[in-house]
């Protein structure tokens, strides 16, 4: 693929699961991308020309030539489809349609924790207020499910990584870097796939486009 042909829209602050998601799914793959920050503090997003390219006028939005998409899983499964060479779901027809399952789930719900841990906590160490019962519960639902999907004691959700993977760490790291309560096991688990090199590289992106 052309670098220049192949453009990741992501958020100025690089805050967003979702392009990060989608970022890390590329760096995977080894697929040279060029990524465009999106200033949505600024409303760039809900400009024309943002919106010429994203239907939802949302970060991601992934540019190949001609063709736009956003939303991160249809982002990732797209990725999955046209450069099958280094997977990032799960060869297993079950344990990929699992994965899938993870996703879509990170996105759609624990909603009081997401408003109450932000990304902010994970990105620039931001602090907040202790949970809300609302946020508690939601918390007590992540971790049991993740206690859940772990409970075969390996590094992974399956045999070997997969980027539902680093959703769900990145959700883990709300409570983990902020310092709520989390086990020990859960706590280890969102640490180490907080080391893969993809999730660094996107972590090193701010001082990269800066520089």
């Amino acid at each position: 693929m052309n670098p220049l042909a192949t453009v990741l829209y992501t958020d100025a602050d690089f805050f967003s699961p979702y392009a990060m998601s989608a970022f890390v799914t590329l760096t995977e793959k080894g697929i040279p991308f060029t990524v465009r920050p999106v200033d949505l503090s600024q409303g760039e997003n809900r400009g024309q020309t943002y919106g010429a390219l994203s239907l939802t006028h949302r970060v991601p939005t992934l540019v190949i030539d001609s063709f736009q998409l956003s939303e991160s899983s249809a982002i990732d499964e797209y990725l999955e489809e046209i450069h099958p060479a280094h997977p990032v779901y799960p060869r297993d027809v079950k344990q990929r349609a699992k994965a899938r399952e993870i996703q879509a789930w990170l996105r759609s719900d624990l909603l009081p924790l997401r408003a109450e841990r932000p990304t902010e906590v994970i990105f620039c160490g931001g602090k907040f207020a202790p949970l809300s019962e609302a946020a508690q519960q939601a918390a007590q639902k992540l971790l049991a499910a993740t206690e859940k999907l772990l409970s075969h004691g390996q590094d992974h959700l399956f045999r070997e990584w997969c980027i539902a993977d680093t959703d769900l760490a990145l959700m883990l790291n709300r409570l983990v870097m902020h310092g709520d309560e989390v086990p020990e096991n859960i706590r280890h688990y969102a640490q180490k796939q907080w080391q893969r090199p993809s999730v660094r590289a996107w972590l090193a992106l701010p001082e990269k486009m800066r520089g």
